[in-house]
């Protein structure tokens, strides 16, 4: 909540204005000073993005306690809010096939959310940011179970002409240097239409070096023995084991992959290039039509984690890595009354493209079947005394992704003064997302398993299919896979005025949200070898017709291709020929939906009191829900009678608030805050136990709960005219309360992932009269956040080190010119701000180092 106080600074210097600033968020949907609306609101204001040097996601995170991401890199970080998290993201289950946010991600009316891969807006003519801590879900919708977070964008203004450019440069210790540029102009074109346009150019210089190194297929974990204890002090357990481990290797040619040729420093360089324009026309004085259309394209090389096992900001990455993640989104907003009532009615269109090539070579430490792919000989082959060639472990994923997502909410609220409050209406969102990623091998192509021809793919029987093109060389497993969210609700919020003093709120929301996944999980081997192309290896359930039929394909070697009935027992199956085995998961894919869908209720009601102007208390009980999901591995058998089921159930949180605002002293102190506890039903997450199967799959694995303070104060005295302090803190205790699935990776007891048990930050700005029209300022700045887990999965979880940075800016300014200059992180701090151990190593995503720069802007 500190970063609320931070807007407070923009007025310290107004000699009309004393004290700390009203602050106007719309939280509730409604124009409302932030001290008279009972929500945990954090809030960035206009003035403060400046002060703050703020231009993308990874700027604010740090300015807000009880905020974290995970990921890593531009375009490819997932928000969470008060440590409700549990696993991380991952490349190769995180779009189609991957969990729901919880954090919902707001531009403007419109959200912005999607699987995976949160939308990257650049932080250009902002309003202000908000985030909203707790479920939101009765105005928000699903994926604001944990909160919401919403950019607010500057709307035309009528019978103005304004005109602000900005630009900045900065030098990164031992990296490369930055600039950013950002112009932005309003015309009134007539009394009643404006045009507002912004354009922006940010490149952002590389600090992590890809240094030199070489690895073989020796070090697959297909040669290592169980009891080896993993960095993270995790033991590799029977089921882990590799499958030749211990064997004498010496009569095995290993051949390097060396990454010489890919040698660099400071490779993980960012451009963001984009433009806002937006019109609003008046029609009378109550109703107006804005629309707004905005393109961004954002191009990055390298990755953005270290190996902290090399030196400083290094990392070794075998093949090259990119991403290109461009979009476009068209919104439009009608307001208007209808007699008493205030109508919002807004939509929007985006798309959105990514290309990624990502090395995968790491995989090689956990990828048992690794060997199996580029190696001949016996190496393959588990008893056999292994001989033969392994091709070098240089491997890389090539990933398309395509998603439309279309909008519509239409909402009423009725007048400030009645005695009921009501806001109301209905919401309905239609996305789909369409994921191509090629897993490649290329050592692959030089094994005597393979000839080298990749003939046309083998269609699925009524599966999805975007590629009917042969496999590319190399090409060892294909995800084709198309995934739709359709999501309708009906919402409100009703409040009361008991007395003066007291308000009672309530609210509810229906939701209808299906999930539906087509398409297919295929390798190559039929293509690769030619051996019978009428039939394909598959996953099972991938073959479920949706009409209560079964296709059944065997595999390269097997001719067996047969369509199974609801009707048709175990032992029918396994009649045709199929083993005991095939047979049950062929019936179990029988029953499975072919939609994950979900429906039901959500509630929150708050009683609010205030017993004088300045004091706000507030109690609050809300409810939230993520979506489920099908899963592609559903019907795999596992241990103690368990099977991966088709679909999984939404997760529910229950929270339960209590907070106060404050202003006091004659408004020349603001202290804020809440206490919180957060039940968890059912959470989400993904696992890879090869115990149940060998392939990922998400299950409602845990409850749990959260325990957690926030508050933040900030103080604008008058005896010292042109001060602002502010401060925020964020305490969590966070505890899996119970494991649901039989599974050791899961275990009662512990924390969730990026939830540190403590964050906070302090600040200053002290502003003067330097001499004439101009102001000066100097502002000084630490943060800090204690350590947190990076995953509730024991095998990939590590610990993040704590962290405190230290910045500082100055400058002059007068009503139209300012000039500052800055430090980031000072102290040249490695705060390690996310990370990950899917492939049992440490990767560890790090901040900026010492960055000093200067800014300048110019405002007509």
């Amino acid at each position: 909540m500190g970063c609320v106080s931070a807007q407070a600074q923009e007025t310290a210097n107004n000699e009309q204005q004393k004290g700390v600033q009203e602050i106007v968020v719309t939280a509730t949907k409604r124009s409302a000073d932030l001290q008279d609306v009972a929500v945990a609101v954090q809030a960035l204001g206009e003035e403060t993005l400046d002060q703050l040097g703020v231009t993308v996601f990874d700027d604010y995170l740090q300015q807000l306690p009880g905020v974290t991401a995970g990921g890593g890199g531009p375009g490819q970080s997932t928000i969470y809010i008060r440590g409700l998290a549990s696993t991380t993201p991952n490349l190769t289950t995180a779009g189609v096939a991957g969990l729901a946010p919880n954090v919902a991600l707001y531009l403007d009316e419109q959200p912005v959310s999607q699987p995976g891969r949160n939308l990257d807006v650049y932080a250009a003519d902002l309003e202000r940011v908000e985030v909203l801590s707790g479920p939101q879900g009765t105005l928000f919708g699903a994926s604001s179970q944990a909160g919401t977070v919403r950019l607010i964008t500057n709307k035309p203004v009528i019978g103005q002409f304004q005109f602000k450019a900005k630009a900045g440069v900065s030098f990164t210790k031992n990296g490369d240097p930055s600039n950013n540029i950002e112009a932005m102009v309003n015309i009134p074109v007539t009394d009643r239409f404006a045009i507002r346009a912004v354009g922006y150019y940010d490149n952002k210089g590389g600090y992590i070096d890809n240094v030199a190194g070489t690895r073989s297929a020796a070090e697959s974990a297909r040669f290592r023995p169980a009891g080896t204890i993993r960095d993270n002090g995790v033991p590799v357990n029977a089921s882990r084991a590799g499958l030749q481990a211990g064997a004498d290797l010496s009569a095995v040619n290993f051949i390097l992959a060396d990454n010489s040729a890919l040698v660099e420093n400071n490779f993980n360089d960012t451009q963001y290039l984009g433009f806002r324009v937006s019109g609003k026309y008046e029609f009378s004085n109550d109703w107006s039509l804005t629309v707004a259309h905005a393109r961004q394209g954002l191009d990055s090389d390298g990755v953005f984690f270290e190996d902290p096992t090399l030196g400083d900001l290094e990392i070794q990455r075998f093949e090259q890595d990119e991403i290109k993640d461009d979009f476009s989104n068209t919104s439009w907003t009608l307001e208007g009354r209808i007699g008493a009532l205030e109508l919002v009615y807004t939509g929007a269109y985006t798309e959105r493209e990514t290309s990624q090539r990502v090395d995968y070579s790491d995989y090689l430490f956990v990828g048992q079947y690794i060997p199996y792919y580029i190696c001949d000989g016996s190496v393959s082959y588990p008893g056999a005394a292994p001989t033969g060639t392994c091709q070098a472990p240089n491997l890389f994923v090539n990933s398309r992704t395509e998603t439309q997502a279309m909008t519509h909410e239409l909402r009423f609220n009725t007048p400030e003064d009645y005695p009921i409050r009501l806001t109301a209406g209905g919401f309905y969102s239609d996305l789909e997302l369409l994921e191509l990623n090629d897993f490649v091998y290329p050592g692959s192509t030089a094994i005597d398993l393979f000839g080298g021809s990749f003939p046309p793919n083998f269609s699925q029987p009524n599966a999805f299919i975007s590629d009917t093109n042969a496999y590319p060389a190399g090409t060892i497993f294909r995800n084709d896979v198309k995934r739709t969210d359709k999501q309708f609700g009906i919402f409100g919020e009703a409040t009361y005025d008991i007395s003066d003093q007291f308000a009672v709120t309530l609210g509810a929301r229906y939701y209808d949200v299906e999930v539906d996944l087509e398409g297919s999980a295929n390798s190559s081997f039929c293509n690769s070898s030619g051996v019978d192309e009428n039939a394909f290896g598959t996953n099972i359930s991938d073959l479920y017709d949706g009409d209560g039929s079964f296709t059944f394909i065997g595999s390269c070697n097997d001719a067996l291709r047969q369509t199974f009935t609801l009707g048709q027992s175990v032992a029918d199956i396994q009649a045709a020929g199929l083993s005991a085995g095939q047979a049950q998961q062929v019936f179990n894919a029988l029953r499975a939906p072919d939609k994950a869908a979900t429906d039901g209720f959500i509630f929150k009601a708050n009683l609010t009191w205030t017993p004088t102007d300045d004091l706000l208390f507030y109690a609050t009980y809300s409810e939230g829900f993520r979506p489920g999901l099908l899963n592609r591995p559903g019907g795999a058998a596992g241990p103690n009678g368990f099977t991966v089921p088709f679909e999984l159930d939404t997760d529910d949180v229950t929270n339960y608030e209590i907070g106060w605002k404050t202003s006091l002293f004659d408004n020349q102190v603001r202290f804020n805050g809440n206490a919180f506890f957060v039940d968890i039903q059912n959470l989400q997450t993904t696992l890879l136990d090869p115990g149940i199967t060998n392939l990922f799959f998400s299950d409602n694995a845990a409850d749990a709960e959260i325990k957690g303070v926030e508050a933040d104060i900030t103080i604008a005295p008058y005896a010292l005219d042109g001060l602002t302090v502010s401060a925020a803190f964020s305490i969590l205790d966070t505890e899996i309360t119970d494991v649901l699935t039989p599974t050791n990776d899961v275990i009662e007891g512990r924390s969730l992932a990026f939830a540190p048990g403590f964050q906070g930050n302090l600040r200053a700005r002290y502003e003067w009269n330097a001499f004439g029209d101009w102001t000066a300022h100097v502002q000084p700045q630490v943060t800090h956040s204690g350590s947190a887990a990076t995953d509730i999965i024991e095998i990939n979880r590590i610990t993040l080190d704590s962290w405190t940075t230290f910045g500082l800016s100055a400058g002059i300014s007068d009503d139209k010119w300012s000039f500052e200059i800055f430090g980031d992180n000072l102290s040249d701090e490695r705060a390690q701000v996310s990370g990950n151990f899917v492939n049992d190593r440490s990767r560890i995503t790090v901040n900026r180092p010492l960055t000093v720069g200067a800014r300048v802007s110019f405002t007509y």
